[in-house]
């Protein structure tokens, strides 16, 4: 029973929201934006939910000082002094991002700060990557070091000024060549335009057609209750 009712509820609600996509009339016009609003409902109680379960998670880490504890408490004393002083600033202020409140400071001085430092160290992270996926081995990745290499040159300033060096050797060799126009012409910015709106345009629409269909499969596995794994 325990299975067998959320599985209906599942089924039904699938049912409703086709029908209502396909028939945009009463009675089933307005149910797509109801069931929304239902949705924005139960999600902020699985944000209640997910915020009662990481705190209890850390706190019994800290009080049984577990394997370390000392991040959980640091954790835990970070979530409640930013939700104090949330609170504190939308009563003495009327909103947390008001110029003159604590949580403005505690977000401009310490959480954007934080975020950066966290993108920031991503980038040596992409550097590995790319320098994995770039390494030639063969045809294939020959080809993606080059459009690779033409994008990131044609996305910069320095790919003009290479442009416009290599024009100047141009007219050095075939002085009928202007110099000045072949620089205008900013070849590695038109060939990233061309790699990026043309070729890829056919791996981009093979990717969105494949997620369309893994969606659609996985969608009528979920309704039909061969999926379950949500439930687990």
């Amino acid at each position: 029973m325990k299975r067998t009712v959320p599985l209906i509820v599942v089924f039904v609600t699938a049912i409703l929201l086709i029908v209502a996509f396909f028939i945009p009339h009463k009675p089933f016009g307005d149910l797509q934006s109801r069931f929304l609003n239902w949705y924005t409902i139960v999600s902020g109680f699985t944000f209640l939910l997910g915020l009662d379960s990481l705190t209890r998670h850390h706190l019994t880490r800290v009080f049984r000082r577990g394997e370390n504890w000392g991040y959980s408490l640091v954790l835990v004393i970070a979530l409640f002094g930013t939700m104090a002083l949330g609170f504190y600033s939308w009563f003495k202020f009327q909103s947390p991002f008001a110029l003159r409140a604590p949580f403005m400071w505690l977000y401009t001085y310490m959480i954007i700060p934080l975020q950066s430092t966290m993108f920031a160290s991503l980038a040596f992270f992409i550097v590995s990557a790319a320098y994995r996926a770039f390494r030639i081995r063969n045809f294939a990745a020959t080809l993606l070091l080059v459009a690779a290499v033409l994008v990131m040159v044609g996305n910069v300033p320095l790919g003009g000024s290479i442009w416009r060096s290599i024009g100047t050797l141009v007219h050095a060799v075939v002085p009928a060549v202007d110099a000045a126009a072949f620089g205008r012409l900013e070849a590695f910015a038109a060939v990233k335009d061309w790699l990026m709106s043309i070729a890829t345009a056919s791996a981009m629409r093979g990717i969105g057609i494949g997620l369309a269909l893994g969606g659609i499969a996985m969608s009528l596995r979920i309704i039909l209750g061969i999926e379950r794994t949500y439930m687990s």
